[in-house]
């Protein structure tokens, strides 16, 4: 399979590392039905651990069973799977090969409470390896209590998941010490991308930003800068620019259930933005089979216009 030059100029970027992690890069860039373009819709099934299967899945009581996540992503043409040990557990052998694999080495839960804003390892590198996975992916809260620990997990993590030919996936979510609408405030979100990459990140993951900017000198230097936040377009184009003036592949999270409508417009604005895609998890699997083929289609039409 010839590589697109859309996918070797992504994978040019990555100056530093070694042929087996671009190898697994280029799997991913040039898998589904995004294939080549540079563009990606990841699925990941994380929200269980997150919030509890009850939350998660009886929307859908399909969704239970993990092997309805493999096949979703499949059927949808999608660039990757992204889940906890257990749950590509399940299906790894099965579809092995038919989707690229991303383990969520790191997990939550809602029952500890709002404050606790941590997570403990619940998957290995040699797991990884042992499932075939192309990647790895961990979660960070900057600004939480805990962040220099996550900091200092993720860095050693990230060397041995490089060693191991694998790339890493960072979930950069600001948390902690800032209001609530602060964590998708477009000065944190930018904030978090950028961590993200100085942490060595191939690939991030943060939410859409609000026109909100929580610190008053990030609001003072965004406006003497005369930086354009109006629109989510203009906002996701200051987190590629946070993100090594793009030299990070970003993705978006979907967020909280929404209309078809509103994830379609959302998906346009992140491509006209620059941004690489999305990773949708509870707005696809929360709807019945059709209705997320449907959508998730409309969102690959969107992503593979130029």
């Amino acid at each position: 399979m010839k590589m697109t030059d859309a996918v070797q100029k992504i994978l040019s970027f990555y100056e530093s590392d070694t042929p087996g992690v671009k190898a697994k890069l280029a799997q991913l860039l040039m898998h589904g039905r995004l294939g080549g373009t540079g563009r990606l819709i990841i699925l990941p099934v994380d929200q269980g651990f997150e919030h509890g299967p009850n939350q998660s899945f009886c929307h859908n009581p399909l969704a239970f069973d993990p092997l309805y996540h493999f096949k979703l992503a499949i059927d949808a043409g999608l660039s990757a799977f992204a889940a906890p040990l257990g749950m590509l557990e399940v299906g790894a052998n099965t579809f092995a090969g038919q989707i690229p694999l991303i383990l969520k080495m790191n997990s939550a839960n809602s029952l500890v409470g709002g404050t606790q804003y941590n997570q403990a390892m619940t998957g290995s590198i040699q797991d990884a390896v042992r499932l075939g996975c192309l990647g790895v992916g961990f979660t960070i809260y900057p600004g939480s209590d805990y962040t220099y620990e996550m900091f200092e997990h993720i860095q050693a993590l990230s060397r041995e998941a490089r060693d191991h030919g694998l790339f890493v996936v960072i979930w950069s979510y600001p948390r902690g010490n800032m209001s609530k609408e602060g964590e998708t405030a477009i000065d944190v979100v930018s904030y978090g991308a950028h961590m993200a990459a100085l942490l060595g990140a191939h690939i991030i993951k943060v939410k859409l930003p609000t026109s909100h900017i929580e610190k008053a000198l990030d609001k003072q230097a965004l406006e003497t800068s005369g930086v354009k936040l109006d629109t989510l377009k203009d906002r996701v184009k200051h987190v590629m620019l946070s993100s090594f003036k793009g030299r990070r592949i970003v993705v978006f999270s979907g967020g909280a259930s929404k209309s078809e409508a509103e994830l379609l417009e959302e998906a346009k604005d992140i491509r006209d933005g620059g941004g690489h895609g999305s990773i949708m998890g509870r707005n696809a699997f929360q709807r019945p089979h059709h209705e997320a083929i449907t959508l998730l289609d409309k969102l690959v039409g969107i992503y593979g216009e130029h």
